[in-house]
């Protein structure tokens, strides 16, 4: 009877400590490739959908959205942003798109893009310096997502803080870190909880083919969606089978609009497991 208490204690330590490592069980690749998603063909794009039960994937609950865009769509992506914080909901239907997520970050109090942001060749935002280092970027600022025809360029920006000004496409969009480039995973740093803890997340990747997807998992909702760290969506990311990933806003931010569905996540912004909790964001990605 000893024997078999001390072993099923073995069990549950192992079980523990495999949790709290970042080299993931294997098995997390598998969940994700085989799961049987929700699966909604739309107008040039496609709705995916899967809820992973408690303890499923990286021994927690997880609830992901995946906006796939073929090559060869006629649906192009645009941004969008306001001098007054609007919901994603909102940006969406003024602009009679078809799909939306949150942008890039933001200040919550004045409303700013706190990172660049070039809207048909007029700049809305600048990477906004430290309080100590006016010339290098920030940490959440090397990573750039351009549109050319309305297609998803990334790029990774060298540390000068005003370089975005020399690009020439009409709509850059600057974010990150970087998570995912030219097939390998993008070294992230382990001293900031924006990394090391779980949060909503939003990304957007590309694939070798050319396709892309936009991708949003809920978060701080411990029993039905704990979210990511970096480290996880970086796993995530590529197990979707993107070569280049940029990290969005995440948090509160985190959102997903789809035409005649509505917020088809769970914003975790009023603190409950609804599609109320939309906070209002600075700028969004649209699909048209």
């Amino acid at each position: 009877m000893k024997k078999a208490i001390l072993y099923l204690i073995i069990l549950t330590l192992t079980g523990l400590s495999a949790c709290s490592q970042n080299d993931y069980n294997p098995n997390d690749s598998l969940r994700v490739v085989n799961a049987e998603w929700r699966i909604d063909s739309l107008d040039g794009f496609i709705l995916k959908r899967y809820h992973f039960d408690e303890g499923t994937l990286f021994c927690s609950p997880q609830h992901f959205f995946v906006i796939e865009v073929p090559v060869g769509s006629p649906r192009h992506l645009a941004f969008v942003c306001d001098s007054t914080l609007t919901e994603v909901s909102a940006f969406a239907e003024r602009a009679s798109a078809l799909a939306a997520i949150n942008g890039s970050y933001f200040d919550m109090t004045l409303g700013n893009p706190v990172c660049y942001l070039r809207i048909d060749g007029i700049q809305c935002g600048e990477n906004t310096p430290a309080k100590t280092d006016s010339i290098n970027r920030k940490y959440y600022q090397y990573a750039t997502l351009a549109l050319r025809n309305g297609r998803p360029v990334l790029s990774v920006p060298d540390s000068n803080r005003m370089s975005e000004d020399k690009m020439k496409e009409n709509d850059v969009m600057t974010a990150g870190p970087m998570l995912l480039w030219k097939g390998k995973d993008v070294p992230q740093r382990t001293d900031r909880t924006f990394v090391t803890n779980r949060h909503n997340r939003t990304a957007l990747g590309r694939r070798p083919d050319g396709s892309y997807i936009l991708f949003v998992a809920d978060g701080r909702f411990k029993e039905h969606a704990e979210g990511l760290t970096l480290f996880e969506l970086q796993h995530v990311m590529r197990w979707l089978g993107c070569s280049s990933a940029i990290n969005l806003d995440g948090g509160g931010s985190s959102t997903m609009y789809i035409k005649d569905s509505g917020v088809v996540n769970y914003p975790s912004d009023n603190n409950q497991h609804d599609h109320e909790g939309e906070r209002p964001v600075s700028n969004a990605i649209l699909i048209l």
